[in-house]
């Protein structure tokens, strides 16, 4: 996609940054507005969509299958108050019919990700790229911003390559603000930035008590740091922990793990709902004489780390 128009007619719309949310931005906006609306995505890399493209290890997890706007943002860390709204006015439901009405499907695995049928992240940028062109849309690859100015009464951008730019509405759609290039633009124009801290991790521990059980999985457990609590699934790793329950913890406590320099007590309860002594004085009675370490009491528990407890 290429742009002919005079360099100093302003653009209805420009949104700096080609990935799926400045993609989706530019197509609504251009389909609002018509023929004749002019949309203009500028991407910093020769290629855009790029994040879509390794998503999902190169399926692309497009969504997911909670549809309830309350429901959806609970489950995130920070901001979930805010999300409430949005969600009412989009939700994942709306993606599906969006990209259902595009021609493409998509399928729900057992634990609620959505993915299209094709299994290949490919599908969704080709349809991305399709409604774009569809819909009018101009798109500038290699083209990096190197400053806006906002007037009156349009944003003056300025590129890496000396352009001028002029937009009348104008989204910042760069990432997050571990990207330096982003976050300053976003300052420059009176946004104010929460400085960004580590999400979603693995855990460093070493203990004898877990070491050498690299691969072993716990199919349910809650653990809990600086008093926040999770649960789900745990793997034990040659470095630590890891797993769903890890990373969902690390994430809902990720500015408290921050402020302690990640130096911290994890507490694991490994068979949450089950009345541990009952089921041993129960075992003890049934087994007799035989060893109680021999195997596990507890469905499921893996034998070799219920021999080292």
């Amino acid at each position: 996609m290429s742009n002919n128009e005079p360099q100093h007619t302003p653009w209805d719309f420009i949104v700096v940054g080609g990935g799926a949310a400045g993609f989706f931005a530019a197509i609504t906006f251009a389909e609002t507005l018509g023929e004749g609306g002019r949309v203009l995505v500028l991407e910093k890399s020769p290629h855009v969509l790029g994040k879509v493209k390794i998503s999902g290890g190169g399926r692309c997890n497009v969504t997911h299958a909670c549809f309830d706007p309350r429901d959806l943002a609970s489950y995130y860390p920070r901001g979930h108050q805010s999300l409430i709204g949005p969600f009412h006015r989009w939700n994942p439901a709306d993606t599906v019919t969006w990209f259902s009405d595009r021609g493409v499907e998509l399928k729900t695995e057992p634990d609620g990700r959505l993915f299209p049928v094709t299994d290949s992240s490919q599908t969704i940028i080709d349809c991305l790229v399709r409604a774009a062109r569809e819909a009018g849309v101009m798109v500038r690859t290699s083209t990096d911003v190197k400053s806006i100015t906002p007037g009156s009464p349009h944003f003056h951008i300025t590129t890496g390559q000396g352009e001028s730019l002029f937009a009348k509405k104008l989204l910042l759609a760069t990432g997050g603000t571990r990207l330096a290039a982003g976050a300053k633009l976003a300052t420059s124009l009176g946004h104010s930035l929460i400085p960004d801290v580590p999400s979603l991790f693995s855990f460093l521990c070493k203990d004898p008590r877990t070491s050498g059980l690299a691969g072993i999985s716990i199919p349910d457990t809650t653990i809990t740091a600086r008093g926040i609590h999770t649960g789900g699934p745990l793997l034990i790793t040659h470095h630590g922990f890891s797993g769903p329950a890890i990373l969902k913890l690390s994430a809902w406590a990720a500015r408290e793990l921050h402020e302690c320099e990640y130096r911290f007590t994890l507490r694991i309860n490994w068979l949450p709902g089950e009345d541990v002594a009952s089921t041993l004085n129960t075992t003890r009675l049934r087994w007799g004489k035989r060893l109680v370490r021999k195997r596990p009491p507890f469905d499921g528990f893996p034998k070799r780390l219920w021999a080292r407890f």
